[in-house]
């Protein structure tokens, strides 16, 4: 056991999609990994996101969208995120949800790292985020890749 600072998680659901049984899904078995975990809840503006992960002063920021608008509001919340200091280079981006495959190369450009897809396991997802963790407390380039 370290005596390291748990890892701080946003977990955030933008625009009107209301469907947040997989954000909470996701949120719970971070926060049962040891993760800090912040859940904003449904239908937040970009400006929300970005404030909370300023204001919590998050390690991770991850984004659930099902209602197809990831195209439009994935990049207003990292314009929101880079406004306030909040950089991809430093914090890991990551979505999921219903994501097209030809959306994603775009978003990994704006800096989401990783795209969970239905059916992704948590226990996947808790793997990558601790992989970045470590790669970025070491010093290491951090991809969160084995």
């Amino acid at each position: 056991m370290t005596n390291s600072a748990p890892i701080r998680v946003l977990i955030a659901k933008p625009g009107l999609d209301g469907h947040d049984r997989g954000a909470k899904v996701v949120a719970r078995a971070l926060r049962d990994a040891g993760m800090e975990v912040i859940y904003t809840g449904i239908r937040q503006t970009p400006e929300m996101i970005a404030e909370a992960a300023l204001q919590e002063d998050v390690d991770v920021v991850g984004l659930s969208i099902l209602s197809g608008a990831h195209a439009e509001l994935f990049p207003r919340v990292v314009d929101a995120l880079k406004e306030r200091g909040v950089d991809p280079d430093n914090v890991l981006f990551f979505a999921g949800g219903i994501i097209p495959d030809e959306d994603i190369p775009a978003l990994k450009e704006l800096g989401f790292r990783e795209i969970f897809r239905p059916g992704a396991s948590t226990q996947d997802i808790i793997a990558y985020v601790r992989q970045w963790a470590a790669e970025r407390a070491s010093g290491g380039e951090a991809t969160g890749k084995p």
